[in-house]
């Protein structure tokens, strides 16, 4: 799905769409959809919450940067379906009920969200798919470089098994849930980096990326393969990171393989602090949400030149080409990038990480 990846991320680019003045336009030129004020109202749909992102940080940074785009006169009317997709289907149907403005859509299930999307565009309403790629007649889509996620997991993973690693090293793969395509791609960068180096010896795509089911395959994994024999496990997230690092523990493993993950969430970091995780990717957060409500509010107001400049890519999904996207990067974080990366952006202080637990192994990282 991915065609062109863009090489800065969303905060520069708004610098950069500043300095030449698109943010101002008002996009009121022939082609331009007719304007909205600010009294704006942003639905916002997101997906799950076993996954502590999106009430900590998507949440509340779309709503304060559409307050913030819209003199406090734009509001976000927000629902979690908590991994269901058909209480998310519900939710959508009040928001087209209540006739918001503009959806922003994060799929439980993109395939099955398709006829809801149909739905809003019926209605009128935009719909812009936020993090992972809804079917249906989507106006937009907003994620980060997904197959960029997987690639950067597996080349840290090859790094960390160093130059003499070979097909007889023998990797797992706990991958994403199958209803989410980020998960995909995820797999698909990961084994394009990953595929002739060495050997999956055992994958797995996992319901709903539940860290309890990610536990139940790895023992399964570690029965099949042996404690001793397993090189390295391709943990898609970090929640699931911490369900692997249990089975292994759970079995005895005393020295744990270099395991991935992916959100950079609390926990984690502390994990890679202490050295029972190896890595995990930082997506800026920030500058997704940011970006997303940027994209909603000029498309309901019309300003169609600024909402092109914020939509420089574009995707296929399975029911629509040439989907007006926006891709931003990511980058790994190790225990060596950890100042430069959570705690440069505000995401984590010190403190936050180096809780008395930890601070030994924060010392020894120079983390203070």
């Amino acid at each position: 799905m991915r065609r062109i990846a863009i090489s800065v991320a969303a905060s520069t680019m708004t610098l950069s769409l500043a300095g030449c003045g698109v943010l101002n336009v008002t996009g009121d030129d022939a082609s331009a959809s007719p304007t909205k004020g600010n009294d704006v109202t942003v639905g916002l749909l997101l997906p799950e919450k076993a996954n502590s992102r999106y009430d900590k940080f998507d949440y509340p940074i779309i709503k304060d940067k559409v307050a913030e785009l819209t003199k406090k006169q734009g509001k976000v009317e927000y629902a979690n379906a908590d991994a269901s997709a058909a209480r998310q289907s519900e939710q959508m149907q009040n928001m087209i009920d209540a006739k918001v403005d503009v959806i922003l859509l994060d799929a439980v299930d993109s395939h099955a969200i398709a006829g809801d999307v149909k739905k809003a565009k019926d209605a009128g309403i935009p719909v812009i798919a936020y993090d992972r790629l809804a079917e249906g007649p989507i106006d937009a889509y907003i994620s980060f470089d997904n197959e960029l996620v997987g690639e950067v997991q597996a080349r840290t993973l090859l790094e960390a098994l160093g130059s003499g690693a070979d097909t007889s090293d023998k990797i797992v793969m706990v991958n994403g849930s199958p209803t989410d395509p980020n998960a995909k791609q995820f797999k698909q960068g990961a084994l394009s980096e990953l595929s002739g180096k060495v050997t999956i010896a055992d994958s797995y795509d996992t319901k709903e990326w539940k860290p309890e089911l990610a536990e139940t395959e790895m023992a399964e994994a570690i029965t099949k393969i042996g404690k001793n024999n397993i090189a390295a496990v391709y943990a898609a997230n970090d929640g699931m990171a911490g369900g692997v690092i249990k089975a292994l523990k759970n079995a005895g493993v005393t020295t744990l393989p270099p395991i991935t993950g992916q959100d950079a969430e609390l926990d984690a970091v502390q994990r890679i602090v202490d050295g029972e995780q190896y890595m995990s990717v930082y997506k800026s957060y920030p500058d997704e949400a940011e970006a997303a409500a940027q994209m909603a509010v000029t498309k309901i107001q019309g300003k169609d030149i600024q909402f092109d400049a914020l939509t420089q890519d574009r995707v296929d999904s399975p029911t629509l080409k040439d989907i007006p996207s926006r891709l931003v990067q990511v980058s790994a974080l190790t225990k060596h990038t950890i100042k430069d990366t959570v705690v440069s952006d505000g995401i984590y202080s010190v403190d936050d990480i180096c809780t008395a637990k930890y601070k030994p192994a924060c010392s020894a990282l120079g983390l203070k």
